[in-house]
Formats: C-alpha cells, structure tokens, sequence
C-alpha cells in the first residue's frame, strides 16, 4: 500500500471520511484499527496519513493523524 498526506473536507456516517490528498485528488477513506480502539477522532481540517488500496484507488485507510 503507498501511504501519502491528506487533509478532512468531510466527516461521512459509517466513520468514512472524504479526504483530499497532497496532490489534488479526493478519496473515501475509514479509520484504521488502532484509532478506532483509541477513541481518535477525526475532524473537518485535520492532517491525516492515508493508505491508498492496492485494487481501488479511489479508498484508503487512515493510519495516523497530525
């Protein structure tokens, strides 16, 4: 999976997010395990480093914020 930085435009139901990335694209992305364990939550303007799915590219996963 290739990691890249992003920023929150949109806090979605289901703890789906809509994230622009660095370079100019808009992706869906969830959190990841351990920030659902730690009770981490997301906001509108975050900075957040997003894995990009190997088979869609239009999903990721969130792997840390900041």
């Amino acid at each position: 999976m290739k990691a890249v930085t992003g920023r929150v435009i949109e806090v979605l139901p289901r703890a789906l997010y809509r994230i622009a990335l660095d370079g100019g694209r808009e992706i869906t992305a969830h959190a990841g395990s351990d920030s659902r364990k730690n009770f981490v939550r997301l906001l509108v303007g975050d900075r957040v480093t997003v894995e990009l799915a190997a088979q869609d590219v239009g999903r990721g996963r969130v792997v840390a914020k900041g």
